[in-house]
């Protein structure tokens, strides 16, 4: 695969990394200790979850839908990942060793690129579902959110799953990464490495986008209700507020983990001079940003499930005692229905 005869797997590439480097660094319980937090995290958030689907409304359950299908992915994510870091650390990051034949370096790439999109593809889609739940309340059939919001979740897992199988399909290409405990797409100037390295960008950012452009419309809907004339009859309800809070939250995290990656891979790739030369080696210093960037992703998700357990109505409620622990027999669909009646 490699040019200038090189010995190596279609998989492995050279990388700055000497042996004694290798058995410096490759301890595995760093790795361990942060893929249990994020583990536990999640299955705490889960629990969280199943407890607030019982006796839900049709829009919040469509929503907790939608966090569960978040959660799951981020559990998965981390478990799958997690255990092959563990086992090449423990193995001291010798991948020549364990996968001549580079099936565990593909698998990984795939899971890399699926669960990394997927948490971002949900966002949009949760940001999408809010905003037509809050602009359009009566669009939609009640009693067939929560089937739809399963159907959403499914293909977003598809779509994700497609966009990862097409290095194995000859589009981009699946190597191991410095320090060898690690397999993810290419940054070479290959035709396939630089449009599989932009796609992969340029639906990270236009989810991470759209996100933020349907959040904005959402909460300044939410804000104009709330403190519109009619704000003592018309308030937006508690579970519309803690959904919004929640959402927002997720997409602040994702933008704060993501972009710095996916930005990163869009400079590499379209690099002149190319980043990496014809053998297949990066410098140190872009391997090293690589991995730093690859880190802070992997923080959202950690930080995913804290999202939901902080922003919950009893935590907004201490922080904001306006907001009453009652039901409110009137949400803003009212108000946005007799609006447009008036139009």
């Amino acid at each position: 695969m490699w040019p200038n005869g090189s010995s190596l797997g279609p998989c492995l590439r050279p990388t700055n990394i000497t042996l004694e480097e290798r058995r410096l660094i490759a301890s595995p319980w760093f790795a361990a200790s942060f893929c249990l937090v994020g583990l536990a995290s999640n299955l705490l958030a889960l629990s969280v979850l199943v407890s607030a689907r019982q006796g839900s409304s049709h829009a919040r359950s469509s929503f907790l839908t939608f966090l569960c299908g978040l959660v799951i992915t981020d559990f998965m994510g981390l478990l799958v990942t997690g255990t092959i870091v563990v086992s090449q650390h423990a193995a001291l990051l010798d991948w020549q060793t364990v996968d001549p034949g580079c099936n565990l370096c593909h698998f990984m790439g795939v899971i890399m690129v699926f669960f990394g999109l997927c948490p971002l593809l949900l966002g949009a889609a949760m940001a999408s579902e809010r905003y037509l739940g809050i602009t359009r309340p009566f669009s939609r059939p009640a009693a067939a959110s929560q089937r739809r919001a399963w159907t959403t979740v499914g293909l977003v897992w598809a779509a994700a799953l497609a966009l990862g199988l097409l290095p194995l399909l000859g589009v981009g290409r699946y190597t191991v990464q410095y320090p060898g405990s690690w397999c993810f797409l290419t940054l070479g100037a290959e035709p396939g490495d630089v449009a599989f390295g932009l796609l992969f960008t340029l639906l990270g950012s236009l989810s991470v986008g759209l996100s933020f452009l349907l959040n904005t419309i959402s909460v300044a809907t939410l804000c104009h209700v709330y403190h519109g004339q009619e704000a003592a009859q018309q308030r937006p309800r508690d579970c519309e507020v803690e959904m919004m809070a929640q959402l927002t939250g997720i997409m602040v995290v994702a933008s704060i983990c993501w972009m710095p990656l996916l930005v990163f891979i869009a400079q590499t790739v379209l690099r002149n001079p190319p980043a990496m030369s014809p053998t297949g080696q990066l410098s140190r210093a872009t391997e090293q940003q690589l991995l730093i960037y690859l880190r802070v992703a992997t923080w959202n998700q950690i930080l995913d499930p804290w999202v939901y357990i902080l922003f919950r109505r009893a935590v907004i409620r201490r922080l904001h005692p306006r907001l009453s622990t009652g039901p409110r027999s009137l949400s803003l669909q009212p108000q946005l229905t007799r609006r447009s009646t008036m139009q």
